[in-house]
């Protein structure tokens, strides 16, 4: 049996809010859950609660890809139209690389279920040998995004995120990824 390598992943919650106790923060403990589950591979998790504050989220951001060395970050929550969402103009401060094709796919997913999903703003990119993606707040919202649309018999409609993580995180020179195909295949070319 393979030994498979501990992923470090950090997780940043941005919320005015919920930093402040004032309601409990529901998006690291949903990414938790559902990376336990996708996820064969240890994890060590960074994890950050800050308000919304572009100088601190590109602080955290910059730490957990440079001083931590995650493989990859998941943001949760600033990404829509309101004044003090600024998680996406934060993370593109902080990137080598923009990767477009992240927002697009979060987009698709969120149409299935909500008109408004033309409002978010999220995005991704790459910093040195880390892949930060923006996710939105909400814990169903998130389970969606990652694990894609799927029919009433379960099968898949349109690809989560997650799919192509793991082969992107291959392709910038972070740690091999292995995901349990019941929660989310991922998808790598065939070695020939």
């Amino acid at each position: 049996m393979q030994c498979l390598s501990e992923i470090k992943i950090g997780l940043i919650s941005t919320s005015d809010r919920a930093s402040k106790g004032i309601y409990a923060d529901e998006g690291i403990p949903a990414l938790k859950s559902w990376l336990k589950r996708a996820v064969k591979n240890p994890i060590r998790f960074s994890e950050a609660l800050i308000p919304d504050e572009q100088p601190e989220i590109e602080a955290t951001l910059k730490r957990m890809a440079d001083e931590d060395r995650c493989d990859l970050i998941f943001t949760t929550g600033g990404t829509g139209p309101a004044l003090r969402d600024i998680t996406p103009e934060a993370t593109l401060a902080v990137i080598d690389k923009e990767m477009p094709g992240f927002g697009e796919q979060m987009r698709q997913i969120s149409l299935h279920y909500v008109p408004t999903a033309i409002l978010s703003r999220q995005t991704a990119g790459i910093r040195g040998k880390c892949l930060i993606v923006n996710l939105p707040g909400r814990p169903k919202a998130i389970e969606e995004t990652l694990g894609g649309v799927r029919d009433e018999s379960g099968n898949i409609v349109v690809h989560g995120l997650f799919s192509a993580i793991p082969y992107c995180i291959d392709l910038i020179g972070g740690g091999f990824i292995e995901t349990d195909e019941t929660v989310c295949k991922a998808f790598r070319p065939k070695q020939k």
